[in-house]
């Protein structure tokens, strides 16, 4: 294009279109488009994060809460004085009987802190000094819709922006070309369903929702120009939409219609972008290698963690993972053993590759779900034995962007039912993800039908104790 016509196009208040198109005329020298938050209220550890949600809610005492005690206690009546009368779900509130049952899988201790993983974790356990185990999570949702919907968006009531679009009002984006927030789900899973409002944006502009990537020739649905439709004939279109809508908002002031104009551009944006970053051809052998042959496979988990990688490398403020699953009311065994294989290569590759990248220190890196399970079997206890939802008490684990490595933060007590020391509330994960990357939680709001809203609603503590 010549320069006349970006001069006609500054001088004519198409700005984002002038903008995108010195961006597309010259790819790498994207700037970044500033959040709401004129300056941060801490210094930042993490400039990005990964979310390995494990939906389904994974047992803690058979992946990382080592609990002797259990198995020694393998088919004796929970005690009354454990429960204390907690509420159980539906689906074993009504057994007669609730055997505790202790995890088939051996335990060891690996690496120089000592951290206590089961034998369904191999990879995992050789980057065990790079994690903080946290054994004390719990949360009031006893359901797996109310339970994630908590998790990302801080309610467990659904309309609420989520992590990433939260991270996307307030912080913005260092890649103009890029989504801040992006979100894929592993390809031909079955689960409880994901439904796009998890990564939405609830009250806030609609610019600030995750976008999906998918597996195929297509990664963002509908950003490709149709048949016919060439490059330069979509930029003219966008042009003169602009032109109108510009005259349009002389008249009257709409953030819908600025929303709409900027969501645009990005997806022509986005044109060429989103080819380069989702290309692996250019990964090497050794790669492929670390990850596992998984990596391959688009849509695969070890894809989509080669893919956050790549994604963060380019200036992506907020990658999301989805991996259904966990949920073994029956069958737990083998459909754990499963789960582990499809995801703990992958996952401990993901902390090696960021390591040796010198990404690490400033990518947050998380491993969870939505609740833990039962100590007690659902149902008659058998060898294929499952576990019903238990959200007393949970583990999860984080890595790399200013949290201590090699620790285990709170203790579940012997029978993994309820806290012991140390309890990490859903609000205080969230409050101590915003505090990593500057944020004080009380301070990120938007005001929404008359009250300011914030991540963490009226809670919320920073965990003080995992900071590197």
């Amino acid at each position: 294009m010549s320069s006349s016509r970006r001069d006609f196009l500054s001088h004519a208040g198409f700005g984002l279109g002038s903008v995108a198109l010195s961006q597309l005329l010259s790819p790498s020298s994207a700037n970044a488009e500033s959040g709401a938050l004129s300056a941060l209220h801490v210094p930042p550890k993490a400039k990005s994060v990964i979310f390995l949600f494990q939906a389904g809610g994974p047992s803690q005492m058979d992946t990382f809460d080592y609990k002797p005690e259990l198995t020694r206690l393998h088919g004796e009546e929970l005690p009354d004085e454990v429960r204390k009368g907690q509420r159980l779900t539906g689906m074993s509130g009504n057994q007669s009987s609730l055997p505790l049952v202790g995890s088939p899988f051996k335990f060891a201790q690996h690496g120089e802190s000592g951290a206590w993983l089961s034998e369904l974790f191999p990879h995992t356990a050789r980057v065990a000094d790079d994690l903080c185990f946290i054994k004390s999570m719990h949360t009031e949702a006893i359901n797996h819709g109310p339970a994630v919907t908590h998790v990302q968006t801080g309610s467990q009531f659904p309309g609420r922006p989520s992590i990433g679009s939260w991270l996307s009002y307030g912080l913005g984006s260092e890649n103009a070309n890029l989504p801040a927030f992006v979100v894929t789900v592993t390809k031909n899973k079955s689960g409880q369903p994901l439904v796009s409002r998890l990564w939405g944006s609830g009250f806030l502009p609609s610019r600030h929702q995750g976008v999906q990537f998918r597996a195929g020739d297509e990664p963002v649905l509908y950003i490709n120009n149709p048949s016919g439709l060439s490059t330069q004939s979509k930029r003219n279109m966008l042009d003169s939409l602009r032109e109108l809508h510009s005259m349009q908002l002389k008249e009257s002031a709409d953030p819908l219609l600025e929303t709409r104009i900027s969501q645009y551009e990005l997806a022509f944006r986005m044109q060429m972008s989103i080819p380069e970053a989702t290309d692996v051809s250019s990964e090497t052998e050794q790669t492929f290698s670390l990850y596992g042959e998984d990596s391959r496979n688009p849509g695969t988990f070890a894809a989509n963690c080669l893919l956050a990688r790549r994604l963060v490398e380019r200036g992506v403020r907020f990658v999301q993972l989805y991996h259904q699953g966990w949920d073994h009311h029956g069958g737990l065994p083998g459909g754990l053993r499963r789960q582990c294989q499809e995801t703990d290569q992958a996952s401990a590759a993901l902390i090696e590759d960021l390591k040796q990248r010198g990404l690490l220190d400033e990518t947050l890196v998380i491993w969870g779900g939505e609740f833990g399970r039962t100590n007690y079997c659902q149902g008659k206890l058998s060898e294929n034995f499952g576990r019903d939802h238990h959200p007393r008490c949970f583990s999860t684990w984080m890595a790399g962007g200013g949290i201590q490595g090699g620790i285990s933060y709170g203790q579940t007590d012997p029978l993994c039912y309820n806290i012991e020391e140390n309890p990490v509330h859903l609000h205080d994960f969230q409050a101590t993800l915003l505090h990593l990357l500057g944020i004080d939680h009380e301070q990120l709001t938007y005001k929404y039908q008359g009250r300011r809203f914030r991540l963490t609603d009226v809670h919320g503590h920073v965990v003080e104790d995992i900071l590197a």
